[in-house]
């Protein structure tokens, strides 16, 4: 949940999608790619976002979700989605993150025979940042609930999802929204007496910021239950927020947690009050957790290109440590959290 601050014309380079030609894979599944947008006309928040999914397409691939700071992804635009039933993973991104942060785990996943959807939350994604979106937090969980619904009702996906292996990963702020659809409760009580007590500047100064929670409709709104029983099990992705739930919702959680807290402290979160925290808070068997030497906060966004830590340097020097060790070591760290991650839904 820690801020992701880089400038609107720095984003339009590091953050825009790019299109290239690249050969296809040689061996195995490819992946297929749909921009998808997300309409219900009795809410007033359009979304929009990609679904990537298994093809056995083998043309040349195009590659997409990338740009000069970012490594692209080798897709198949509009093909055909591989026959039978497909488990789902949804994906929320972090504070002022997007749908293309983890665009390299929707790669690997599909490769294993996932579909693989995520969108952008309005008022706290890259591009849209109105201050009123951020304060109805609770929109997010509902979000992903909305997607889920619209990929269930969508005739390209529909037949193939396999219900009962419905999934979520969520990076930081995402990984708050995550804990919520898991059942996590937030207790405006227990943030006013945090707060007040000088507890967590960071999470405190982010919803005070966004005006969290500051009236009784508001309070209301987040303390509401959000959880969706429809997804089975989350992987949570050096989360943000942990002390904004109430202890006894976080030990009623009954869904399989894989919590991952990341130890480089280069993005002000305490690994005491956040990862390690919903470890400690959930019953005894419920997660998995992993915390490897060296992973920092923004290892979980894409690979960094080799220009990439160049480029943030010229345009956005205070923003470079995104892409300190954002090339080799990180393609390493994807690895073992695409394979640890595939690993723990296919246990499910």
């Amino acid at each position: 949940m820690a801020p992701f601050n880089v400038t609107a014309s720095v984003l339009a380079i590091c953050l825009s999608a790019s299109t290239a030609l690249a050969d296809t894979l040689s061996t195995g599944l490819s992946t297929g790619i749909q921009q998808l947008e997300v309409k219900d006309a009795s809410v007033s928040r359009p979304l929009s976002g990609f679904v990537w999914y298994p093809t056995e397409a083998k043309g040349a691939s195009v590659m997409a979700n990338g740009n000069p700071v970012f490594q692209a992804i080798p897709v198949q635009p509009d093909a055909e989605v591989q026959g039978g039933k497909h488990p789902l993973v949804v994906f929320s991104h972090g504070m002022y993150g997007n749908v293309r942060n983890q665009a390299w785990l929707a790669s690997a996943l599909t490769q294993k025979g996932y579909i693989v959807a995520a969108v952008d939350h309005p008022g706290t994604s890259s591009f849209s940042r109105d201050a009123d979106q951020a304060r109805e937090l609770w929109q997010r969980p509902k979000d992903i609930s909305r997607l889920i619904d619209h990929l269930l009702a969508d005739e390209s996906f529909a037949a193939h999802v396999d219900t009962s292996r419905i999934f979520m990963a969520g990076h930081s702020l995402g990984g708050f929204t995550a804990v919520a659809l898991a059942g996590g409760r937030f207790s405006p009580e227990k943030v006013d007496a945090m707060c007040a007590a000088g507890e967590d500047d960071l999470i405190c100064g982010i919803l005070d910021g966004w005006n969290i929670a500051k009236t009784q409709d508001d309070r209301a709104a987040m303390a509401a239950d959000l959880s969706d029983d429809r997804i089975k099990a989350f992987a949570v992705f050096d989360l943000g927020a942990t002390q904004v739930f109430s202890p006894e919702s976080l030990a009623a959680i009954n869904a399989p947690l894989q919590i991952w807290g990341a130890p480089e402290d280069i993005a002000g979160m305490n690994l005491d009050l956040e990862s390690r925290a919903l470890k400690a808070a959930l019953s005894e068997g419920v997660s998995e957790y992993h915390e490897p030497e060296g992973m920092a906060h923004f290892d979980f966004l894409g690979e960094c290109t080799a220009k990439g830590l160049m480029i943030l340097k010229e345009e956005e020097p205070e923003d470079a440590f995104i892409c300190i060790d954002g090339t080799e070591p990180r393609r390493a760290l994807h690895q073992m959290i695409a394979e640890k991650t595939e690993g723990f839904f296919a246990d499910q």
